[in-house]
């Protein structure tokens, strides 16, 4: 998506490099309501190449534009104006005759054609909205503060993220001699205690290990692949899942 964009910003290979490094950094969204990202986060790049705002600051609307697109989209494209339109077009083919086969061929044609069209419009919208919400914040004098917002909100997007998306549990029960009813989840405690502590312990790890170890992510799946086999086999032989 940003290739065509960075090859015509910058002209020296150093800057081209940094540039597509950003670019390569993880960003999920919805695809359909999602284009406006891409259109805001093209604007940003504009500024960072003409020295209106730092990389850093790039980063950051990029971190925080995942939360805000993806729950939009989710909620209204992929909830609300496809459950729409496949009813629609479902209610035609059920009239039978030749509307049984006009109904798919509805959904067939009309899917990808409004799609493209709300991406088109979106994405433009995107473009323009992103140069002006840069410039208008640059003569506010305001770029320290939203450099702060826009990080504390990729942190809460990034900590959404792991509630969401990482998974690690301790299928534990600890029953004492003779007290049946006093067995105690280890998993259920530590959530009551701190909830999701453990996918958030695991993330950190995971960090320091691509971060300040340098390990590669494929190293790092290895790893946690080779980990959990290791602790799911001595598991299931002693018995530890109940004791």
């Amino acid at each position: 998506t940003m290739s065509p964009v960075i090859e015509e910003l910058y002209t020296t290979k150093e800057d081209k490099v940094e540039a597509y490094k950003r670019s390569l950094t993880l960003f999920n969204t919805e695809q359909q309501l999602g284009a406006i990202a891409p259109g805001i986060l093209i604007g940003v790049e504009e500024s960072v190449a003409n020295k209106e705002i730092t990389p850093d600051v790039a980063e950051s609307i990029k971190v925080a534009l995942i939360g805000p697109t993806s729950a939009i989209g989710d909620s209204l494209w992929v909830a609300t104006i496809i459950p729409l339109l496949l009813t629609i077009t479902m209610t035609i083919t059920n009239i039978g005759n030749v509307f049984l086969y006009l109904g798919p061929l509805l959904y067939a044609v009309g899917y990808p054609v409004l799609t493209s069209i709300m991406s088109w419009r979106l994405w433009n919208v995107g473009y323009s909205t992103g140069i002006g919400f840069m410039k208008k914040f640059m003569k506010s004098g305001k770029l320290e503060l939203i450099t702060k917002t826009m990080t504390i909100l990729g942190l809460i997007v990034v900590g959404a993220l792991i509630a969401s998306f990482v998974s690690l549990s301790i299928p534990l029960v600890i029953t004492p001699p003779g007290g049946e009813t006093a067995a105690v989840n280890v998993d259920d405690m530590i959530n009551a205690i701190f909830p999701n502590l453990l996918p958030l312990l695991l993330t950190i790890g995971v960090y320091r290990l691509y971060a300040k170890k340098k390990k590669s992510p494929l190293f790092i799946m290895g790893f946690i692949l080779v980990i959990a086999i290791l602790l799911t086999i001595i598991g299931k032989l002693s018995g530890i899942y109940t004791f």
